[in-house]
């Protein structure tokens, strides 16, 4: 895999080489200096603005890398479980402040690969918050961004969900084979962020 230089040294690199190419510039001008134009103060200004983008393009790309390497890589997207327990707000802020989400499969494929994930990288942890919940209607669940879900993975031998009010936040059971309950937002659980890759 190509290594990518630090973003401070690249920043550093392009703006060496603004200084120079504008610093030969103005040697190559004849001895009384042309004012400078508002034009070109402009050029300057939006060149540097997008080396300040193209840095932080790259910081995003590296952020995500490392997080990748971390955890898992599938369906377009890095997943990492985290091992503090929280409650459901909580953990979803957390991820947030990540620039992730809670984890939402999609379908049973995701699912499954959420789940051997899970189990691998927290052994003998049994649940996870993931990004679902009914807080806002009784019986309609969404992800963290407020979609209706089109998968669900409900544990039908505990007839979950419960539908009670109490119990509105969704939680995978890497005990019950990444079924699917509902759980008091309020427990304390460990959960899985998810990243989207672009």
């Amino acid at each position: 895999m190509a290594r990518l230089f630090h973003p401070s040294i690249f920043l550093l690199l392009c703006l060496s080489l603004l200084h120079h190419c504008y610093s030969r510039a103005s040697r190559t001008r004849k001895a009384v200096p042309a004012p400078q134009t508002a034009a070109d103060g402009d050029d300057v200004e939006s060149q540097l603005e997008k080396l300040w983008q193209e840095v932080n393009s790259l910081k995003e790309i590296q952020a995500l890398q490392t997080v990748c390497l971390r955890g898992i890589k599938a369906h377009r997207k890095c997943y990492l479980t985290i091992e503090e327990p929280k409650h459901y707000h909580e953990a979803n802020e957390d991820c947030i402040a990540q620039g992730s989400t809670l984890a939402t499969p999609r379908d049973i494929s995701e699912n499954n690969d959420l789940r051997d994930y899970a189990k691998r990288s927290a052994p003998g942890t049994k649940d996870f918050w993931i990004g679902v919940a009914d807080i806002v209607k009784e019986g309609q669940y969404m992800d963290v961004n407020s979609m209706p879900i089109g998968f669900f993975n409900w544990d039908r031998s505990k007839k979950q969900p419960t539908g009670t009010k109490r119990e509105s936040c969704v939680v995978l059971s890497v005990a019950a084979h990444g079924k699917w309950y509902d759980e008091v937002c309020r427990s304390q659980k460990k959960y899985i962020c998810e990243y989207i890759i672009p």
